[in-house]
Formats: C-alpha cells, sequence, structure tokens
C-alpha cells in the first residue's frame, strides 16, 4: 500500500472516529438526567432568614457558594432572602412545589404540615449539635426525615447547627415558675408548646419581625438564637436580661430542603456534589458559631451592659418535666411520629452515657 493510500485510511478512520463520538455525544446529552458541560443549572433557593444575615443568611449564601464552586461554575445556586421571592413562613411550600429548587430554613416551622417535623430542629432537653449529627449520619435519623417529607415532594438534610442557644432576651426577671405566667413570648417549635403549659403565651415570629415586636411591647421577651446573632439584630436596645441555658434549643440543626423532581433530574455527579456540599456547609455554619459566640457575648455583657442571668433551677426543673409530656404526646399522633420518637430517645439514652464518662467528664477534669 502506498503512503498516499495509508494516509488516506488513516484520514477515513478519523472521520469514523469523529462521527461515533459526535453520535455519542448527542445521544448522551438527550437521556434523561444529564446535563450538557456547557449548559449552565441554575437553581433558586429561598430561606426564612434575612438576606445576608450572619450565621444563618451567610450559611445559606456559603452553600450556594460551595456548589458553584465544587461543580466548576456548571451548576449555579441563587439565594433569595425572605420576603424577596416568598415569605419566610412561604418556604415549603414554595419548593414543594418547584417555586424554587431550594429551600433554606428549620423543620420546627412545618410542625402544621406533620408535626414530627420537629424533632430535625430542635427538641427541648434533646440532642445536642454532636448528638443530632451522629443520630442523623448514623443512626437512622436522616432516613426518617426523609420518610416525613417525602409525601411532599422534597428531600431534607442538615446545612448548619446552631450549637445549645440562649434561653432568650426578656423585659423583667425569672426568678420562678409564676413569672412566665403570662408571658407572650416569641418561641417556636416543641418549646413554645412547652412555655404554653407553663402558662406563658407563646407567639411565632419569622426573624425580622423579632426586634420591631420585642422593642414595642407587643411580646414580653423573645428567643432568637445566641449572641453572635442575637447582637447583630441589637435586641440588647430591647431588653437588658439575657438567659441561660437554652434548654428550648440544645443543638439546633438547620434544613436544606431539594425538590425531589428537581434533585433527580441532575446528573449523578451534580447530586453527590450538592450532597457533598451540605455536609461541607453543615460543619461550616457549627464551627462558625462555635468561634464567634463568646466574642459576642462578651461584646453584649462589657459594652451594652447587658445582665447575663441563669435559669433558676425550679424553673428548669419544671421546663423539663413538661418537655417530657409535650414530646411524649407527639409520638402518639401517628405511628411515624411514634417510630421518630423511639428513635430520637434511644440514641439521645446512649449518647447520654457515652457522654458521661466522655464530653462532660472531660468539661468537668478541664474545670478542675
Amino acid at each position: 500500500m502506498s503512503q498516499m493510500d495509508q494516509e488516506a485510511k488513516r484520514s477515513g478512520r478519523r472521520e469514523v472516529l469523529k462521527g461515533a463520538v459526535a453520535g455519542a455525544a448527542a445521544a448522551t446529552l438527550g437521556a434523561p438526567g444529564v446535563a450538557s458541560a456547557a449548559k449552565k443549572i441554575k437553581w433558586k433557593m429561598v430561606t426564612t432568614w434575612p438576606k445576608n444575615f450572619p450565621g444563618l443568611g451567610v450559611g445559606a449564601n456559603n452553600l450556594a457558594k460551595l456548589i458553584n464552586e465544587m461543580s466548576g461554575g456548571r451548576m449555579q445556586v441563587k439565594v433569595y432572602g425572605a420576603k424577596e421571592l416568598v415569605g419566610a413562613f412561604e418556604v415549603f411550600d414554595a419548593v414543594s412545589r418547584g417555586t424554587a429548587q431550594m429551600g433554606h430554613g428549620a423543620a420546627y416551622y412545618w410542625k402544621g404540615k406533620h408535626p414530627a417535623t420537629q424533632f430535625f430542629a430542635a427538641v427541648p432537653f434533646g440532642l445536642n449539635a454532636q448528638e443530632m449529627n451522629g443520630w442523623l449520619y448514623h443512626g437512622g435519623g436522616l432516613e426518617l426525615w426523609q420518610k416525613v417529607y417525602k409525601p411532599f415532594g422534597l428531600i431534607p438534610t442538615a446545612i448548619g447547627n446552631t450549637g445549645v442557644q440562649m434561653g432568650g432576651w426578656f423585659n423583667k426577671e425569672i426568678k420562678s415558675v409564676e413569672d412566665l405566667k403570662g408571658l407572650k413570648m416569641r418561641i417556636p417549635g416543641l418549646g413554645g408548646e412547652v412555655l404554653k403549659r407553663a402558662g406563658g403565651a407563646p407567639v411565632s415570629l419569622p426573624g425580622g419581625e423579632i426586634f420591631p415586636s420585642l422593642q414595642s411591647g407587643a411580646i414580653d421577651a423573645t428567643e432568637f438564637v445566641g449572641p453572635y446573632n442575637d447582637l447583630a439584630f441589637g435586641l440588647y436596645k430591647a431588653a437588658k436580661f439575657y438567659y441561660y441555658p437554652g434548654w428550648h434549643e440544645p443543638g439546633t440543626t438547620l434544613e436544606c430542603m431539594i425538590n425531589e423532581k428537581a434533585f433527580n433530574e441532575l446528573p449523578g455527579d451534580l447530586q453527590a456534589i450538592v450532597k457533598a456540599a451540605c455536609q461541607v456547609a453543615n460543619l461550616d455554619m457549627l464551627s462558625e458559631y462555635v468561634a464567634r459566640n463568646n466574642t459576642a457575648l462578651d461584646a453584649l455583657v462589657k459594652t451594652h451592659g447587658v445582665q447575663l442571668r441563669r435559669f433558676p433551677d425550679d424553673v428548669l426543673k419544671k421546663l423539663k418535666d413538661l418537655s417530657d409530656e409535650v414530646v411524649g404526646e407527639i409520638a402518639k399522633e401517628d405511628p411515624l411520629s411514634q417510630e421518630i420518637y423511639d428513635s430520637f430517645r434511644a440514641f439521645r439514652d446512649q449518647a447520654t452515657a457515652w457522654h458521661e464518662v466522655s464530653e462532660k467528664a472531660y468539661l468537668e477534669a478541664r474545670a478542675l
């Protein structure tokens, strides 16, 4: 075969290969659940927090940034603060119906959808942040959470944790259980029901309405998160008594909810990226709170004259007794609530036993 014939043959093979590659690419691009590398997937994330709010709002921004960077720009998520696209308490429905593909909030806001949602945010005298992550990732909690959200076309996942919160801001001292009676307090979730049974009047308000309500006297007290957020909100300008510990929210898990249909339409690698980004963001938020809370508390006390108070033991004991009643009653709502309650309680008991000889023992030793 001449050199010219050999070159012609090689050229022909190249053309065949080009055609095969082009055909395979066309078939791949047309396949369900596969996105073009050149095509950017654009998602919306709605949140229950004010835009760019320290900790919580910034956590949503960080998640969006992580997804963008990890996907090499193939997937871009735009974050909308509360009221920019939907109201703070409309996030669940907006993601469920596909108005947005993602939502950033806290599961106890959706107790009207299913009472057991509250187990996946905060349970009074329940799991702390480390224990919540243990239960969700390795104790069956995440699978149960998915079970609750499945009928709504949503996939939930943990997206951050505040750690143990503060007990709240009060315009009067709390010296006994009697001081809780008639108290109008912004407090969501199970903590609100406990306060109600103690004689108080729980009020549900989104973050953006807390300060004006406390300042105007529409409420007598409020909890929000902890020093880092509370300082940014300026709550010290409306009340001076700052109580601890946060019995009602010992390790509040924040959530990312994802529209199931939108998630299933992503190619496998982007699905993995979204999941991994959520876990990174989950760790980052808790780490930030641990790093910033005490500096903010120092500023509140030393610069702004806030009076730091611990709840009296008899008040905490009463609240704990009432909490056990409230949480136990939720378990009786339906079989799924009972399943979640049993799992949660079993994990708390074994974690408590372990922490007696690990975390608690170490902290006591460090204090000697």
